[in-house]
């Protein structure tokens, strides 16, 4: 009898396999609390991007849709790879030899100097120039480089900035590596070594963690830092102390650069970037109308989290632990599981195509939404709207926020509608942010995004699955569906309506000079690529477009984003920038008036 039994089972499972059905459609908090204790767990150990964790996630979310009867998004897979560099590490061709006063130092890697993650390949012998902070700032009458020379030279760098101990330094904002060492190159020099300051580390001298921070080396220019203790050495030997000549810069906010006389650099820089694959996971229901079946709607949200600290954490503490994740984005992975399996419910009576995605590498940089988004299989045209959720597990005195709302002229007049659930709107406008909604933005497509707030778990290892509220989740879910409902059953697709983004968000230098510019996540290449412009923009309004790589900017070479943001210092409204960029093979030339 319990043999037969179980026979029953197995077959009335592979119906409901095979036919999508499952025996309770219904989007309920016991199935949303489940999920989450599963998506969260330890086992998935934080779900980084292209971690043992991520593909757990990504296999259970396949055989959850599989399960729902949703088709393989990808050629009868429901997995689409895209490569990122997750990390990077030197190679074995990184040296530093220093001739102090006619002595050969020969420096040991990680003991005595560290080669800075952004560096590019270089072999060299050059002459030393001290150029104090590295900083060129007009605006505070300050230049470290202002009659000084460094020409084929090696720069030598403090790594802060002179009014490090204030609360309200006027430096700070021009202090980050990367400018400095684009500063450098802009002023001839073939590389940059910095090093720790004597008052602001007393009792430690730490290297620059080598770490990937988004984009690629500077070509042909080598960085490094060394040890505070051959910085010492080379100051003694003009006759002078390293402490005394920082104490002075310091406290008169009066540069003083001057070349070493008695010190010669041999340094060689390679830096290998570690590219690993990261996975989306889509399936799509088909809809029964013959001619808006071939209109489609995406119903997403992100499944990767930050593993053990790896980037993004918040917490201070050592060891870093597993950052679970259970808001960010267990909860939002859940809302794409349940309105998947509530639509496959009632799969005949979809008019349009609705797309269910889980996206990876959402918090290095969108990596996974821009990859979709950009190798949409059906066309990202034929894409008429989005829904988007991401940390919607700890709805706070029924709170919850929509941000797109002004991206169509419908969403205001339907949310209205189908907020059954009595939610305390807090109502956003534009489609921009920092979630994936933001590729489909880029696209022309209308988007709503369904956040219930920031809290003091977000990003830290205490957020986990106990802290769920599944109750409310369970209705925000539901609203969702309701929305994504009601855009199907419509004759017309809704219109799309660009909005400008927040003042914070976009194109802004660190003067709040607007440019307008919109960066491709995850390029990797040389230049700056762009994956949209705002809207009566300087960069609209010039003629550049989503796919252009900028090269050049107000006179200066650009090979990253932190090129650009450097040439950006110092510029001022009603100033008039040239810009040249790749369309393409062709390169073309800009004039942007700010």
């Amino acid at each position: 009898m319990k043999k037969f039994f179980y026979l029953l089972l197995g077959m009335t499972l592979s119906f409901s396999l095979l036919n999508g059905q499952n025996t309770n459609p219904a989007i309920t908090a016991e199935e949303i609390q489940d999920h989450i204790n599963y998506l969260a767990s330890d086992e998935l150990e934080g779900r980084f991007t292209g971690s043992k964790g991520e593909r757990l996630a990504g296999d259970y979310i396949a055989k959850e849709f599989e399960y729902y009867g949703l088709i393989p998004m990808f050629d009868g897979s429901y997995f689409q790879e895209f490569p990122f560099v997750e990390s990077v590490e030197l190679t074995d061709n990184n040296s530093v030899l220093l001739s102090i006063d006619g002595n050969q130092n020969e420096l040991s890697v990680n003991n005595d100097f560290i080669t800075l993650s952004f560096s590019g390949k270089s072999d060299l012998k050059a002459e030393l120039v001290f150029v104090g902070y590295g900083i060129t700032a007009p605006m505070f009458g300050y230049d470290d480089y202002e009659g000084i020379n460094v020409n084929g030279k090696v720069v030598l760098a403090m790594r802060h900035y002179p009014d490090f101990d204030s609360t309200e330094s006027k430096f700070e904002k021009l202090a980050s590596l990367r400018a400095k060492a684009s500063t450098a190159k802009g002023n001839g020099a073939v590389g940059i070594i910095f090093m720790n300051e004597h008052s602001f580390f007393p009792r430690s001298d730490e290297f620059i963690p080598l770490k990937y921070d988004g984009a690629g080396g500077m070509m042909d220019f080598g960085a490094a830092q060394i040890s505070r203790e051959f910085a010492d050495k080379i100051f003694e030997t003009e006759g002078t102390s390293y402490q005394q000549v920082q104490q002075k810069i310091n406290s008169e906010l009066v540069p003083n650069s001057f070349a070493i006389k008695n010190t010669k650099i041999e340094l060689k820089t390679e830096i290998k970037e570690i590219e690993k694959m990261g996975r989306n996971v889509a399936g799509y229901l088909e809809g029964n109308d013959p001619i808006l079946k071939n209109e489609y709607i995406v119903v997403g949200g992100h499944y990767d989290h930050l593993g053990y600290g790896q980037t993004g954490s918040r917490y201070t503490g050592t060891p870093m632990p597993i950052h679970n994740g259970a808001d960010d984005n267990a909860s939002g992975t859940t809302g794409v599981l349940e309105t998947a399996e509530k639509f496959a419910s009632i799969k005949n009576q979809l008019k349009r195509s609705i797309v269910f995605v889980a996206f990876s590498g959402e918090e290095l940089g969108l990596l996974g939404s821009n990859y979709f988004a950009n190798n949409f299989p059906f066309g990202i045209e034929n894409t008429i709207a989005m829904f988007n959720m991401d940390m919607i597990g700890r709805v706070n005195e029924n709170s919850l926020t929509i941000i797109g709302s002004g991206t169509s002229t419908l969403w205001r007049e339907i949310i209205e509608k189908e907020n059954k659930y009595n939610f305390k709107l807090q109502l956003n406008d534009d489609g921009w942010g920092g979630s994936d909604h933001t590729a489909f933005t880029l696209k022309d497509i209308p988007v709503l995004f369904f956040f219930s707030g920031i809290h003091m778990d977000y990003h830290m290892p205490s957020d986990d699955p106990e802290k769920i509220n599944a109750e409310q989740e369970e209705n925000v879910v539901k609203f969702v569906f309701d929305l994504v409902s009601d855009v199907d059953a419509r004759d017309e697709k809704p219109d799309f309506v660009k909005v400008k983004p927040q003042e914070n968000q976009m194109g802004r230098s660190r003067s709040k000079i607007k440019i307008g510019t919109v960066p491709e996540f995850g390029y990797n290449g040389d230049g700056y690529k762009l994956s949209g412009v705002t809207e009566g923009s300087p960069a609209e309004k010039a003629g550049l477009l989503g796919g252009d790589i900028i090269i050049m900017f107000n006179g200066k070479d650009v090979s990253n984003i932190y090129d650009f943001m450097n040439a950006m210092g110092g510029l001022k409204e009603g100033e008039t920038v040239d810009c040249k960029v790749l369309r393409g093979e062709e390169e073309k030339e800009f004039n942007l008036e700010l």
